[in-house]
Parts: structure tokens; C-alpha cells; sequence
């Protein structure tokens, strides 16, 4: 048997796919690592299945259909599976960053599809940066965590 033929998997493209795997690595480490919702399974999944949903509504666009749909049903079917990581304990709502990023990654997915893999790769790199960034904000000032964050941390240090 042919190996090119085995290994083909056009219309989609390996370096497309890796990229989406890379994606959903880089943010769901970050994640894993710090024993949240989302980990690398998870991103990579949600960003390679955004990707594959948007470049197959690209291949069916005809002058009677219209690709953006898809990214619109994409995003409302993104916002029931961050719906569900998100939970309210005692007044507090939980999981909420863990939603922000699910969509996030939903949006690497499409940009990968519709813009270019390093563009989505670099913007993973930022998603990190944030999470990672305002954690070392909220070490650094107690600024940071007034308000729900007050309440969530002071129940999260009774448990």
C-alpha cells in the first residue's frame, strides 16, 4: 500500500493539525500544571475540533452558504462546554477563567483555519501570559484580589 496515500488527509493539512495540538498543549500545560480544568487533552481537543469544524464549513461555502456561521454556531456550542466547568459555592462563582478559556482556545482554532498557525501559536503564548501573569499580580498586591476573589479564597482556605 501506497504510504502517501495512507497518511493523506487533505483537504486538511498536518501542519495545521499540529499546530492545533501545539496550541492546546501550550495553554492546557499551563493549566494542567496548576491542577485547573482544561488541561492539554482538553485545549488540544477544543482547538484541533474548531479547526476542523471551520475549514470543512470553508470547503462547503458556494454562493448559497456562508462559513461564518459555523464560527458563530462554534462559539455558542464553546459557550454550553465552558458553561458547564463553571459552578457557584457559597456565593462564589468558580470556574470562570476555566470557561474564558475554552473560548479562548475556540478562537486559536478558528485562527488556524481562517488566518495562519503561527498567528494562533503566538496567541497562545499571550493566553499563557495572562493567566500566568495576573497570578503573579495577585501574589505580588492584595490589590488583585478584592471583592469575589476575596470570597473565593477565603472559603477555598477553609476547605
Amino acid at each position: 500500500m501506497n504510504i502517501e496515500i495512507l497518511l493523506a488527509i487533505a483537504p486538511f493539512s498536518w501542519g495545521a493539525i499540529g499546530a492545533s495540538i501545539l496550541c492546546g498543549a501550550i495553554v492546557g500545560l499551563e493549566r494542567q500544571l496548576r491542577g485547573k480544568p482544561v488541561g492539554i487533552r482538553t485545549s488540544s481537543l477544543i482547538v484541533l475540533g474548531t479547526y476542523v469544524f471551520v475549514a470543512v464549513s470553508m470547503l462547503a461555502a458556494t454562493d448559497n452558504t456562508d462559513p461564518s456561521r459555523i464560527i458563530g454556531q462554534v462559539v455558542t456550542g464553546i459557550g454550553f462546554l465552558g458553561a458547564g466547568v463553571m459552578l457557584a459555592k457559597e456565593g462564589a462563582v468558580v470556574g470562570v477563567t476555566s470557561a474564558s478559556t475554552i473560548w479562548s482556545l475556540a478562537a486559536v482554532g478558528v485562527c488556524i483555519a481562517v488566518v495562519d498557525s503561527v498567528v494562533a501559536i503566538k496567541l497562545s503564548i499571550v493566553i499563557v501570559a495572562i493567566l500566568y501573569g495576573v497570578d503573579l499580580l495577585e501574589e505580588y498586591s492584595s490589590v488583585f484580589t478584592r471583592g469575589v476573589h476575596t470570597k473565593y479564597n477565603n472559603w477555598r482556605k477553609t476547605r
